[in-house]
């Protein structure tokens, strides 16, 4: 489930309007309406507490970041985007196996690299050759 997704789920469960999540949380509508279309996230851990304190959650309860990235990378990216993602997740799992890194460091060093990939990909995107965009000369 995606990060917005889950926010809208709490949200309903506790019988809140997104106005009045928007009022408990101290953010506006407009952020509450773009959380939950999954147009923006949160880059504020600030903002993140606002959130899980107003929807009676946790930060951990309310990121799976491995689902939610494969799955975000899924619908940006297509198949191609899901099986980079995956890979990049098993790989960084890998640097964690037997590590000294407590739960909170290995979220932001999870955080870090997929906020690293997202801008990798869409730096990608705008130097990489568009399909069909080469003109014929007649």
């Amino acid at each position: 489930m995606l990060f917005g997704d889950k926010i809208k789920e709490l949200r309903t469960l506790a019988g809140m309007s997104q106005q009045e999540l928007a009022s408990n949380a101290g953010l506006s509508l407009r952020s509450i309406q773009n959380y939950e279309s999954n147009k923006r996230y949160p880059k504020d851990v600030a903002i993140l507490n606002k959130l899980c304190k107003a929807l009676d959650t946790t930060i951990e309860d309310l990121m799976s970041d491995k689902d939610n990235f494969v799955q975000e990378a899924t619908a940006k990216y297509g198949t191609r985007g899901k099986k980079d993602a995956k890979k990049l997740v098993e790989e960084v799992g890998g640097l964690f196996a037997g590590g000294e890194l407590n739960e909170e460091d290995k979220d932001k060093v999870f955080r870090a690299i997929t906020e690293m990939y997202w801008r990798a990909k869409d730096n990608n995107k705008k130097y990489s050759p568009k399909k069909n965009s080469h003109k014929t000369k007649e």
